[in-house]
């Protein structure tokens, strides 16, 4: 009996622990198979995922954030695009810019170029050099810090804060309620999280509704005055679900990045070594820990109409999974795929931000806040290393990872280290 037979990639927790077998198992069958417990097709395969990240008219996105849960809303028969349309807003976070398909993609996706303007770039990357060094503050003389809460969270936070313009008066309001307080955070700010879906939505339609009355000369003005490629105004509500999601999916897959980077670093004394000497080397180690411990575990679309993947038959109304953990570690592509390996010639060739129109628009900027955090990281704390005593002796240790399908990342990370002033 094969792995994939008696593990249920859904809700077996050694596939959150350690997902690596899996992807063997299944690869061992074909780039593309279906899994039995959920009826979903999977792809493992290097060249097969970046088809199915192409293959736009044949895949719909609608319903990338959940997968086969809930079950569809209607029985696919034939081609099912029509039905598609008529249930979209059945499928969960149908609202948002990630479940959306061309044209309706095409036309919110470019709203987003009031953000990501080379100057407003810019000016983003001096603040996150200025604020790794004052998130380091907040605990270096410790000696020790955890590192997910104490620095990744809040700083993932506080970059997107700067990105969309929020008032520098109300960004401690934001890193309370996503979950991203100070140390020592008193019960009552602890109270004040709420849903932070909420709290997001309140204070964007406030922001936005008044700089359309009254534009100025800020971020905020410029995408409350984005328009449509047709020339067509959005609504309110369209900028800020936008806004929403820019902070829901760029701060978590970032903390997550950030986190899995300390891993492997603080496991590795000549690589820290390594990367002190040579700064230059950073991207690539950035780009290896993309490859192997990329944040986002699976993405799913649904065939609107029959079609082929990889040479497989894929009818419509199919679920597809891709993996792109797998993906990045299919040997054809990737030479001992199961390796770190900074010096790996084709890093940049993993599919962790996705390809094509659904390519991850914020991928790189997460690529900048690694740089700029390993950057200080290094320069400020020495030997760096794993907490024994939280995650156990090098040859066993404890960590514990998110229980989800969706996502792959470290609940907490210990850290220990000698301060460098």
């Amino acid at each position: 009996m094969s792995t994939i037979d008696h593990v249920d990639f859904f809700t077996d927790p050694s596939v959150v622990a350690n997902p690596c077998p899996y992807y063997a198992s299944l690869r061992a069958g074909g780039p593309v198979q279906r899994e039995p417990h959920h009826n979903v097709m999977v792809v493992t395969g290097y060249e097969e995922a970046s088809e199915f990240y192409r293959a736009n008219d044949n895949f719909s996105n609608c319903v990338t954030v959940t997968g086969p849960f809930p079950p569809l809303p209607f029985e696919p028969v034939g081609d099912i695009g029509a039905l598609i349309d008529e249930y979209r807003e059945h499928f969960p976070m149908f609202e948002h810019l990630v479940t959306f398909d061309a044209p309706k993609h095409t036309a919110h996706r470019h709203l987003l170029k009031s953000l990501f303007t080379p100057r407003r770039l810019r000016e983003n990357e001096e603040f996150v050099w200025r604020l790794a060094d004052r998130q380091i503050d907040e605990f270096l003389a410790q000696g020790k810090c955890e590192f997910m809460t104490e620095y990744a969270q809040p700083f993932a936070v506080l970059v997107i804060a700067d990105l969309l313009g929020v008032p520098e008066a109300d960004r401690d309001a934001f890193r309370v309620h996503l979950g991203a307080q100070r140390p020592g955070a008193t019960d009552t700010e602890q109270a004040l999280t709420g849903n932070p879906l909420e709290f997001l939505e309140q204070k964007f339609s406030a922001y936005l509704e008044q700089r359309r009355r009254e534009p100025g000369d800020d971020v905020l003005s410029a995408l409350a005055g984005a328009k449509f490629p047709d020339g067509s105004t959005p609504e309110i509500m369209d900028l800020v679900r936008l806004a929403c999601f820019l902070f829901a999916a760029g701060q978590d897959t970032t903390a997550r990045l950030l986190t899995s980077g300390m891993r492997i670093l603080a496991e590795n004394q000549e690589l820290q070594k390594q990367l002190r000497a040579d700064e230059t080397r950073i991207p690539d180690f950035v780009e290896e820990t993309l490859r192997l411990e990329g944040p986002v575990k699976s993405d799913f679309r649904l065939t609107r109409q029959a079609t082929t993947l990889g040479g497989v038959d894929i009818p419509a109304g199919t679920m597809l999974m891709v993996l792109p953990g797998a993906a990045n570690r299919d040997p054809s592509r990737f030479e001992n795929p199961d390796e770190f390996d900074i010096d790996r010639p084709n890093v940049r060739e993993h599919v962790s931000f996705a390809r094509g129109i659904h390519t991850c628009p914020g991928g790189p900027l997460a690529r900048m806040e690694s740089r700029a955090s390993l950057q200080r990281i290094l320069a400020r704390m020495a030997n760096i290393r794993i907490s024994e005593t939280e995650h156990g002796p090098a040859d066993n240790r404890d960590f514990e990872y998110e229980p989800t399908y969706i996502l792959r990342g470290l609940k907490r990370l210990h850290l220990e280290y000698e301060p460098v002033e």
